[in-house]
């Protein structure tokens, strides 16, 4: 099993990164790949949890020791497999998270893609006052416009990555569409800014 990876950040997607270290590339899934796009050429740590499969062998990456500690948690939950659990850590609020599981708000936990009432019930079951143990960190602020603020602007290469990563953690064309109006009215923001102002928007619908 791999602990972390010391490399360079050579390639970001919507659905992975690939770090290069000793003249290999390893591919590897993270909840916001874009999030590394300011590294790219740049030496990084990431933090790794691997899964064996017959057909496949997966390295799924994580910027703090912290975040694989959640993801860790949330994938001994039945019914959430590391997909989901992707989807569930590529939002930044993490306490967030951490306080709706204690509260016991399943509403809140079936907005991430692939939670059902049941899969929330479960959440909440296996790790309500289990998740004190690990540290959580602030997440960056990103100001969301009110209605009367908007104004639609011709879509960029930077939304359009923003989109297909949404789609890549498992948001369906119907839930995109709800925000895809309000999200084209950002301007000048960089992949990883809109995918983030875009988790925090279909968390609110």
């Amino acid at each position: 099993m791999y602990e972390y990876i010391k490399g360079t950040v050579t390639f970001t997607s919507p659905y992975y990164i690939v770090v290069e270290t000793n003249g290999l590339g390893y591919q590897i899934a993270v909840a916001n790949p874009f999030r590394y796009s300011a590294y790219l050429n740049q030496d990084v740590t990431v933090y790794l949890h691997q899964v064996i499969r017959d057909d496949a062998h997966l390295l799924y990456g994580f910027a703090t020791l912290e975040e694989k500690q959640l993801f860790l948690k949330l994938i001994s939950v039945s019914g959430i497999g590391p997909k989901s659990g992707l989807a569930i850590m590529a939002l930044d609020d993490h306490a967030g998270l951490v306080q709706a599981i204690d509260a016991q708000d399943a509403t809140y936990l079936t907005k991430f893609p692939g939670v059902g009432k049941k899969t929330a019930q479960q959440m909440i079951l296996d790790l309500q006052g289990k998740l004190d143990d690990v540290e959580i960190e602030g997440s960056e602020t990103i100001a969301i416009s009110t209605q009367e603020d908007l104004f639609v602007v011709e879509p960029t290469q930077q939304l359009d990555e923003a989109i297909e990563a949404l789609k890549a953690l498992g948001y369906s064309e119907r839930e995109i569409k709800k925000i895809k109006k309000e999200l084209e009215s950002y301007q000048d923001k960089t992949t990883d800014e809109y995918l983030r102002i875009g988790l925090k928007l279909l968390m609110k619908k």
